[in-house]
């Protein structure tokens, strides 16, 4: 069995679908994976980490409304889809599974013209035009939230590695705590904007952070790799604030921390979710929307916080993020809603749906 995976660009395509051609591997080691990708995208480096087989297709990038660019897609697209089609014929693809943007819609199409099975994984509340194009290509489409605008959606959730599916924070937290050089028994805040950090929040943090220790709170701040750390002069006896550029080990991360500052990436939000993190969510500010979507069931279900980057200021931050951190029955009640919204078993689910997909298409 070769399965092709087309979802490429950014880190919240990429990672489910890495996480599915682990879960792949664990069902059946004998399974041929591919990942499409473009020469722009974050896949060119995570893919070959994660040791996948990665095939390069020309980017034809995918308008966010309707315009003049949409009318002409069409035409862009077809050298794009027979360089897709080329590689599935080669690889002899039994299944396409796409998770959006622009590698996954040439994928859909070339799927769709060489009668190759397809399945859809929309991981944003809010889907996106490759996926609401390629969810009429099939009747195996996987959502992240119960309330998906897809028709006939199944509701599996997103695929998570398995060092974070399978986080136990309370068992992890002391190991976490000395791998990061905090104390493990101070209420810790962990602050990210993503894998390329946020200007806002780090400027936010960065102003609030003394008041934050001498309220005897300690911060573990990641700050991205392109932006400048902050010089700190930690005080002896202080709580500590650590900043640093990256953190490769976030499954360390979420364990040392008992509250998170953060955006509303959909695979944050699923992250924190399944391992039953409360989290302060500042959805980004541009794009159509869908960041606060993401985030709004599980704040609804009193797993999170929800503001507004505009009104992200270190006054929010002192009067609605230091009492959480301060009152430790209201973490545990958040934690428990959080975990309850999370899923940690979307990877088997999407390889079911692998599966039911290639034995509906021989049936047929």
């Amino acid at each position: 069995m070769h399965v092709v995976l087309a979802g490429g660009g950014t880190a919240g395509h990429i990672e489910p679908a890495m996480a599915l051609a682990d879960a792949l591997r664990r069902h059946d080691p004998t399974v041929g994976i591919t990942a499409l990708g473009t020469e722009r995208g974050l896949e060119t480096r995570l893919v070959p980490e994660r040791g996948y087989e990665l095939a390069l297709i020309p980017a034809v990038p995918l308008p966010r409304k309707p315009s003049a660019d949409l009318i002409t897609l069409p035409s862009r697209l077809r050298g794009t889809i027979k360089e897709a089609e080329r590689i599935m014929t080669e690889r002899k693809a039994d299944c396409l599974v796409g998770f959006g943007g622009y590698v996954a819609l040439p994928g859909y199409f070339a799927a769709r013209s060489l009668g190759v099975p397809i399945v859809v994984h929309e991981a944003n509340a809010r889907p996106g035009l490759a996926n609401k194009i390629g969810s009429r290509f099939t009747d195996h489409v996987a959502v992240s939230t119960p309330d998906s605008q897809l028709r006939g959606a199944r509701y599996v959730g997103i695929p998570l590695r398995r060092s974070i599916a399978t986080l136990d924070r309370s068992v992890m937290r002391g190991e976490a705590c000395h791998y990061f050089g905090l104390n493990p028994s101070l209420p810790t805040l962990l602050v990210s904007g993503g894998s390329q950090g946020a200007r806002r929040l780090n400027e936010v943090v960065q102003t609030v952070a003394p008041y934050l220790q001498r309220s005897g709170l300690q911060i573990l701040h990641v700050v991205g790799p392109r932006n400048e750390l902050p010089q700190i002069d930690n005080m002896p006896g202080m709580p500590p604030y650590i900043p640093v550029p990256y953190v490769d080990r976030m499954d360390l991360a979420y364990a040392a921390a008992d509250m998170m500052l953060c955006r509303a990436g959909a695979m944050t939000v699923a992250e924190l979710s399944a391992v039953g993190l409360p989290a302060a969510y500042v959805p980004l500010p541009i794009g159509n929307g869908e960041q606060r979507l993401n985030a709004q069931p599980v704040v609804k279900a009193g797993g999170g916080l929800l503001v507004d980057d505009a009104d992200l200021t270190p006054e929010w931050v002192r009067e609605q993020v230091l009492p959480v951190l301060g009152n430790r029955q209201r973490l545990n009640d958040m934690s428990r809603a959080a975990a309850e919204f999370g899923r940690r078993d979307a990877d088997d689910l999407l390889v079911g749906m692998v599966y039911e997909a290639i034995a509906a298409r021989r049936a047929a």
